[in-house]
């Protein structure tokens, strides 16, 4: 299975420079809007047969056009939401930069539990478990055939679920970059995770997944030329 990880687009908790968390309520902005449009094109010729998205207004919000341009109703799973940040939520991130606890987030996440809320490496776990949940379910309904879906979560979440795939430790997850409305591809296999492409904020994500990595017979790495993993702007 492949899953295209998708960022919401920008917030108007992103251009305020607040902490959203969970916040009610907060929906894309008027560039937000339209990545969410761009989502469309940027994704044609893409043979996506799911779309999983997390509860929050700005990931219903992202996945609409590209619902209706499918004809797909995306799959609510609350494992991919955004991070229960606690007291942090809907503070901004001038006052928390000050905080202890920041620190800590950025130098070793996996210790990092934001007060009255729940804990990065907490946050990793449910994740991963839902993504593997989803390629297994697909799977299954597909006789095993490699199937295209899309998951469209938050920028914490998704850097945590391709430090998994990467055989990173969380506390290295900070290293990846998921900026809104990126996508992020990987491939899972019977023999381990391949990423294919990070950040990915181009134009057309088609020409770059033409021909989707797969083990060599010894279960080695795809080739340099297979793959490509960077923040593409192509």
């Amino acid at each position: 299975m492949t899953v295209i990880l998708v960022r919401h687009g920008r917030s108007t908790s992103n251009t305020a420079h607040t902490l959203a968390g969970r916040s009610a309520g907060v929906d894309l902005d008027d560039k937000g809007r339209a990545q969410a449009q761009e989502l469309v094109d940027r994704l044609a010729g893409l043979p996506i047969k799911a779309l999983v998205r997390s509860p929050l207004l700005r990931c219903e919000r992202t996945l609409e056009p590209l619902a209706a341009a499918l004809g797909l109703t995306p799959v609510v799973d609350e494992r991919i939401v955004e991070v229960d940040y606690g007291a942090w939520t809907g503070r901004p991130l001038g006052e928390l930069f000050k905080e202890p606890l920041w620190s800590v987030v950025q130098q070793q996440p996996s210790a990092a539990i934001f007060p009255d809320g729940e804990g990065l490496a907490d946050v990793q776990a449910r994740a991963v478990a839902a993504v593997r949940e989803h390629d297994r379910r697909l799977a299954e309904q597909n006789d095993g055939a490699d199937v295209l879906w899309v998951a469209c979560s938050h920028g914490d979440v998704i850097k945590a679920i391709v430090a998994d795939a990467l055989g990173l430790h969380l506390d290295g997850f900070q290293r990846i970059t998921a900026d809104p409305a990126s996508c992020s591809v990987i491939k899972y296999t019977a023999m381990r995770p391949f990423v294919v492409h990070v950040n990915h904020t181009g134009p057309a994500l088609a020409s770059a997944l033409s021909a989707p990595p797969t083990p060599d017979h010894d279960g080695s790495a795809p080739s340099a030329g297979d793959a490509v993993v960077g923040g593409s702007t192509d």
